[in-house]
């Protein structure tokens, strides 16, 4: 109930308030003028058993409890495994799940009004349009769900799980840890909710339930199920099962809302299929004396007024042999940024920015010294600095490029900066770490084809290239991160690309 929405006296649905009665419940309690709308029951004392469960069996099994279908985690869920609220790191770090635990019943309170009906005061909220601030403000003040039972008493079991053995989860220092198998990590997280807690005994903590009762139950129906026949519904919908999937901070879902737009990649494969065009000149790197050339595309690639998300470097061409460098950015300008940077609005010309060519310091070699090199300078905007009242400058734009010493010709990067006027840095990190999943569902657009892949079995240069995505999108809270910075670098005689991240103040 911490989490329930609005104001004390409030209503999502329409309750007949004219015909009131009262409720005697146990113990001789009675709760005066209670809607005809609402009944009262008792259900028998119950052992829940679910058994041993997947992450997202575990879900459906809380959901149908809560009389909702589908997987998406509802609060008591998180709470009850000390998760962190995000569905994609959750289940990732999550093998089984399994909870046992009696439940005491003291009284359920349902509202058995046949068909609900959204109050005025929430249908007039509800946006017409895709408008971020309003969809934010809507769920912030009505939630996601209408609670239609509440079942009040005592709960008292343990919730053992089992956590694959990177531990990402530090659990409370309450819950005590068994170590069976060294590989995996079990816990078993007790709780009791309702009763004197400080009773050890179970039968000794049940007799105190009715004099501490607590919320064990509730079941739902979502918002979205009442929305027919408004205008908008369709935003709203998708702003709320965004919101359910990700779990953004509330204080941050309207900029991670600004930011759910399309994602693509460029530049655009525009080519027939089948059709090979003319292999470029391309200058070439070698990582030892007979070693295959890597030849490397110096395409400029930018994508004018669009955040960046992303970078990747990929293998092109018919063998795989062409290195290239491709970007991830927003299909369309978030409303919170065309103040700022519609085509309207003068921000100067971009720069192009770039390692110096006779800075060794930065020289690194990829297999052998007296062959190809990296260099690993760090590339972001002079003028890019916390707070910085002048604006931000954002990457719009990247370039391979070749320094000619023979040899040890050296690989680099460039990237154009765009001045973005009116926002301020907020907090930036540097990234080693690759998207999770190369094939996001939020990609729209693919610059290649099957030739970028460079991951055959006989092709031996894919070893020295990682061509994971570097990115950050909706699955990387708060949601609205920006590209300001990258650079090359040379890990276990591989090149790989590092990208600097930042979140705006609008």
């Amino acid at each position: 109930m911490l989490y329930c929405k609005g104001v004390a006296g409030s209503k999502v649905v329409e309750i007949d308030e004219e015909h009131t009665r009262d409720l005697w419940i146990y113990d001789n309690l009675v709760v005066p003028n209670v809607s005809r709308d609402v009944e009262h029951y008792q259900d028998p004392v119950d052992r829940v058993m679910s058994g041993v469960c997947s992450y997202n069996e575990m879900v459906e099994y809380f959901n149908k409890r809560a009389n909702l279908s589908g997987n998406v985690p509802l609060g008591s869920f998180n709470a009850a495994f000390s998760f962190t609220g995000s569905k994609h790191v959750d289940s990732a770090a999550t093998k089984t799940l399994c909870m046992d635990g009696y439940f005491i019943p003291l009284s359920k309170f349902e509202l058995t009004k046949p068909s609900l009906v959204l109050h005025e005061s929430v249908k007039r909220a509800v946006s017409t349009t895709w408008d971020p601030p309003a969809l934010a403000s809507f769920i912030e003040n009505f939630g996601t769900h209408v609670i239609t039972s509440v079942t009040i008493g005592g709960k008292d079991g343990g919730d053992p799980s089992l956590f694959s053995s990177q531990g990402v989860y530090p659990q409370p220092a309450s819950a005590p840890s068994l170590g069976g198998n060294a590989k995996e990590d079990v816990t078993v997280i007790f709780r009791r909710r309702g009763g004197d807690d400080l009773e050890q005994s179970h039968i000794q903590w049940g007799k105190t339930v009715k004099y501490s009762p607590d919320v064990i139950a509730m079941s739902f129906v979502p918002i979205t199920s009442l929305l027919e026949g408004l205008s908008g519904k369709e935003h709203l919908t998708r702003a709320i099962d965004l919101y359910l999937e990700y779990k953004p901070q509330i204080e941050e879902l309207r900029y991670f809302l600004e930011f759910q737009v399309a994602r693509m990649w460029a530049p655009l494969q525009d080519r027939p299929a089948g059709h090979q065009r003319k292999e470029p000149v391309c200058p070439s790197l070698q990582f030892s004396m007979m070693g295959q050339k890597l030849y490397v595309s110096q395409d400029q690639i930018s994508v004018g007024r669009k955040p960046v998300t992303g970078i990747r470097l990929c293998l092109e061409g018919s063998k795989h042999n062409r290195l290239a460098i491709h970007i991830q950015h927003l299909q369309s300008l978030p409303k919170i940024l065309r103040p700022y940077w519609d085509t309207h609005v003068a921000i100067g010309a971009p720069k192009w920015l770039g390692p110096e060519e006779q800075d060794s310091r930065w020289f690194e070699p990829v297999k052998w010294k007296n062959f190809s090199h990296v260099s690993t300078a760090p590339i972001e905007s002079p003028e890019a600095f916390i707070g910085d009242s002048c604006g931000v400058h954002i990457v719009t734009g990247a370039q391979l490029g070749v320094w000619d010493f023979g040899s040890r010709n050296v690989l680099y990067m460039k990237l154009l900066c765009s001045r973005l006027p009116g926002c301020t840095v907020r907090r930036s990190l540097w990234d080693h770490s690759p998207t999770g999943n190369s094939k996001r569902s939020t990609d729209t657009g693919n610059s290649v084809g099957d030739s970028s892949s460079g991951s055959g079995s006989n092709n031996k240069l894919a070893k020295f290239v990682d061509t994971s995505e570097m990115s950050k999108g909706p699955a990387d809270p708060p949601g609205h991160w920006v590209v300001t910075g990258g650079k090359l670098g040379v890990e276990k005689k591989k090149i790989v690309l590092r990208l600097k991240y930042s979140l705006l103040n609008y």
